[in-house]
C-alpha cells in the first residue's frame, strides 16, 4: 500500500501500524458502517493511539479508501495478471473467472451494501470505491488487452473501451444476483467456468482474434 490515497507520496514509515491500522478499520466499516466508525473505534480496535492513525491517514475518508484499496489487490492480485499465460481464451478466462469470484465474495459485496445504505456520504463513497476497486482491476484488464493486441492474439483499437467491456459482460453474470439467495450455486466452478467462457468467446468474437485462440503462446 502506498500513500498516494492519504494524499503523500512514499511508502508508510511503519507499514506494519499502516496494515493493522486498515485491517482494523475495513473490519469495522463493514461492521458499523461509514458514519458509525470513528478514527477512536479504529484506534481500539487495533489498539494503538489515534495519533497513530493521524500519522498514516489524513481523515476517514483516505483510511475508507486505503482499505478497499488493500482488500482489492488481495481479491485480484497483480501477480494474477503477471502469472497466467498461454491463449488469449486461457488468459481472459483466468481473468474473468476470478474477477467474477471476487464480486461473488461475501466480504466484496457487504461493502457494496454498506455504501448503498449509507444515503449521506453514498456519492462520495462510490467515488472512493470505484477508484480504488473497479478503476484498478479496468486498468489491469486494460494492460492485458494491449499485451494481447502487441503480440497479435486479438484486435483491440481501443484496448481502455474494450477492458470497460470485458469487465461489464463479467459484472453482468447473473450469477451475482444468484448469490443473494443460492451462495452454493452462484459459487459453482462448473457454473463460474460456464459463465465465463461464454462471455469470454462472445468477447473474443468481437475482438477477432487475429490467430486461433487455442495454443496462441502469449506467456513474456
Amino acid at each position: 500500500m502506498t500513500e498516494n490515497s492519504q494524499g503523500r507520496r512514499g511508502r508508510p514509515a511503519n507499514e506494519a501500524l499502516a496494515q493493522t491500522i486498515v485491517d482494523a478499520a475495513y473490519e469495522l466499516f463493514l461492521e458499523l458502517g461509514f458514519q458509525a466508525t470513528t478514527m477512536d473505534k479504529v484506534a481500539q480496535r487495533a489498539k494503538i493511539s489515534k495519533l497513530s492513525i493521524y500519522r498514516h491517514f489524513e481523515n476517514k475518508e483516505a483510511l475508507f479508501s486505503a482499505a478497499i484499496s488493500a482488500r482489492c489487490h488481495q481479491f485480484a492480485p497483480q501477480a494474477l495478471f503477471e502469472s497466467i499465460g498461454g491463449s488469449a481464451e486461457d488468459q481472459l478466462m483466468a481473468v474473468g473467472s476470478s474477477l467474477l469470484r471476487t464480486l461473488m465474495n461475501p466480504e466484496v459485496r457487504g461493502v457494496e451494501a454498506m455504501i448503498m445504505a449509507d444515503k449521506t456520504n453514498q456519492k462520495s463513497l462510490s467515488k472512493l470505491h470505484y477508484e480504488a476497486g473497479a478503476a484498478h482491476v479496468t486498468a489491469q484488464i486494460e494492460v492485458l488487452l494491449r499485451q494481447l493486441q502487441a503480440k497479435g492474439a486479438m484486435k483491440v483499437p481501443n484496448p481502455r473501451q474494450s477492458a470497460r467491456l470485458f469487465a461489464a459482460l463479467v459484472k453482468g453474470a447473473d450469477l451475482l444476483a444468484i448469490a443473494r439467495f443460492d451462495e452454493a450455486k452462484a459459487m459453482d466452478a462448473s457454473e463460474i467456468e460456464s459463465y465465463c467462457r461464454s462471455a469470454v468467446a462472445m468477447f473474443l468474437a468481437a475482438h477477432g482474434s487475429a490467430l486461433p485462440n487455442k495454443g496462441i503462446a502469449n506467456a513474456a
